[in-house]
């Protein structure tokens, strides 16, 4: 089989390569699951950067989510073969891999692979914060990154609970895209003084920011936050810690708090674990929800991919198939 395999941590461009491997062997608890399709996430990147929260076991294969088609069942019959299922996993840039079956999901019969293998970690994570933000209708609700697949989910998943959405692009052109989806306002930081409207438009300022970027921007987020506000910080986008303003924090009394997906469901309690995934499934099964690829790539073009991943302004998902 192909996978793309990293010896060492850097660029994904300079250090993943494609290899022939043997067919993996599932254990008595496992599927064997042919791959169809997986997408590019930031976590991605950063896991083949090393700087993840979890570290390669070199050699490595990249990619942490990606749906596909059961080969080989279980030896308890669980997950029978020829089940569609989505999944998690570390490497699934390759055209095979083994997983337990007690943690594949079944793909329902009317979702394609191009919203399935992408189904989980994005819309899990804009559902999973605004559970846990406890935003109310007609609060206001602040997304830096506000284009990325995570912040379209989070825009439509809060309008549809009534919270204002303010979000912030760095290209003018994707202002009405989001503005679309049904945040009432799109702040291009490249142009615009983020704060400044900020204030204008909601005058105390938002209850609560997403932020995906850190560095400077997500600096500047902080600064947006009314009196007791909360910054949730769930990525660092720019390569950036944030530098954070004591005399902020202290005078606003503001809050500032980790979001990692892996915790957050492995501490729900089971019902309420099963509760989220029906929410989000449903939302990405309704005609009006919109789920966007930009572009699809065999595995063998993965340098194709990851230049089109890189591409300023993009809108949509990168996507690599099976060949």
């Amino acid at each position: 089989m192909k996978e793309l395999i990293f010896d060492q941590t850097g660029t994904p461009q300079e250090v993943l390569y494609l290899k022939e491997s043997e067919l993996p062997e599932a254990k008595a608890h496992e599927v064997l699951i042919r791959v169809t399709a997986r997408n590019i996430n930031p976590s991605d990147i950063m896991f083949v950067r090393g700087m993840y929260g979890i570290t390669p076991k070199l050699p490595s294969s990249a990619g942490f989510e990606a749906c596909g088609v059961v080969e080989k069942a279980d030896e308890a019959g669980k997950v029978p073969a020829g089940t569609r299922v989505m999944f998690t996993a570390i490497g699934t840039w390759k055209e095979y891999v083994c997983v337990p079956a007690a943690l594949v999901i079944p793909v329902p019969a009317q979702m394609p692979d191009e919203v399935a293998c992408q189904a989980f970690v994005n819309p899990m994570t804009a559902y999973g914060m605004i559970e846990d933000s406890g935003l109310e209708a007609g609060q206001w609700l602040m997304l830096t990154a506000g284009a990325s697949a995570f912040g379209k989910f989070a825009i439509q998943m809060a309008k549809a609970k009534g919270i204002r959405v303010a979000a912030t692009v760095r290209h003018e052109s994707q202002k009405q895209l989001l503005l679309d989806l049904g945040a009432e306002l799109v702040i291009n930081t490249a142009t615009e003084k983020l704060a400044k409207v900020i204030f204008e438009k909601t005058e105390v300022g938002v209850n609560v920011v997403f932020d995906a970027v850190g560095g400077e921007l997500g600096v500047k987020a902080l600064s947006c936050l009314k009196q007791k506000g909360r910054m949730m910080v769930f990525g660092a986008l720019s390569l950036e810690n944030l530098s954070i303003n004591s005399g902020l924090l202290i005078f606003k009394n503001l809050r500032i708090d980790g979001f990692w997906l892996s915790t957050w469901i492995e501490e729900l309690p089971a019902e309420q674990r099963m509760k989220a995934f029906q929410r989000v499934f449903g939302f990405l099964m309704q005609d009006t929800s919109k789920v966007d690829v930009a572009a699809t790539y065999p595995l063998s073009e993965f340098k194709a991919a990851l230049d089109a991943y890189e591409q300023a302004g993009r809108n949509g998902k990168i996507l690599l198939i099976s060949e």
